[in-house]
């Protein structure tokens, strides 16, 4: 595969993946189990999913490292365990895309509140953050994705971390925004526009939004982002908005839906379309099919 930026560079649209804990819950993880724990136990699973969503037609593979920095595993008991989990999850990436897609390395929250709002030591988490960059990028990955972020301080601790490892892999860094009458803003109170300024300052090399929200949100996100800067764009939307059903949980948004929205994601000058919660194959199936007209 062409290198990131290079592709980003002269204008192409990329798709990513879909989501990786609803492929996970559909293949036996149980609520309260530790999802990253399937790398060391049972890493063909991640095989297979990075096989489908390539099959799909996804550009962009993500690793099964959402929660693997050291500050999130140590809930589950495993942060000794934190460069075998970020490794093995990137080389089952790349034994199952075999080169045909770019492989991304994962990081989210630490799952801690940083001082002065919670007990988080910054230098720790950074600390922790650098610990799982350079483990995903000594395995290869070809760019890391800092996602799922609300607090803009943690986030630029996570994109700093991966610069210090590697100035060479590309960084992409999405926050979650809700909706308030006021506008979208993290549940730590950044705006779309802060947002965009302290990720670039930060040094991601493209921004965005993932999570949160459906698609039809997230093309009002996406306008907000392209009106405050010309940095490339990543949105991974939920497939809507979760209801419990059957003790589980269902998204409505379907692939067709999706894929009819992301022609207005396009419009809005989206570089990256990808998928969140809920999403599976089939919805980034749909997505590409309209990429893939949009390059023709």
């Amino acid at each position: 595969m062409e290198p990131l930026l290079q592709r980003l560079g002269r204008g192409d649209v990329l798709v990513a993946d879909g989501a990786m804990g609803t492929m996970l819950f559909e293949r036996g993880l149980r609520p309260g189990q530790c999802p990253e724990a399937v790398n060391l136990e049972r890493p063909e699973l991640l095989e297979e999913i990075a096989g489908l969503y390539l099959d799909a037609g996804a550009e962009i593979i993500q690793t099964n490292t959402f929660g693997a920095s050291p500050a999130k595993l140590a809930m589950y008991g495993l942060e000794d365990r934190t460069s075998p989990i970020n490794t093995h999850a990137a080389q089952a990436v790349r034994r199952a895309v075999g080169g045909r897609a770019l492989v991304s390395g994962s990081c989210g929250p630490s799952g801690r509140l940083l001082r002065p709002y919670g007990d988080a030591d910054p230098d720790d988490i950074f600390a922790g953050f650098r610990r799982q960059m350079q483990a995903l990028i000594d395995a290869r990955v070809d760019l890391i994705c800092v996602e799922t972020m609300t607090d803009l301080t943690e986030a630029t601790l996570a994109i700093k971390a991966a610069k210090e490892v590697s100035s060479d892999v590309p960084v992409m860094a999405t926050m979650t925004f809700d909706p308030t009458p006021r506008g979208f803003f993290t549940i730590m109170g950044v705006s779309v526009e802060q947002a965009a300024a302290g990720l670039i300052d930060a040094g991601a090399d493209v921004i965005g939004s993932n999570c949160g929200n459906g698609i039809e949100n997230m093309v009002r996100i996406a306008r907000q982002y392209r009106a405050c800067t010309d940095h490339p764009l990543l949105i991974q939307s939920n497939a809507g908005m979760p209801k419990t059903q059957d003790d589980r949980l269902v998204y409505d948004d379907t692939p067709e839906f999706m894929a009819r929205k992301a022609k207005d994601l396009l419009a809005a000058g989206v570089s990256i379309i990808g998928g969140c919660c809920g999403t599976t194959p089939d919805h980034i199936r749909a997505i590409s099919a309209v990429v893939d007209a949009a390059r023709s």
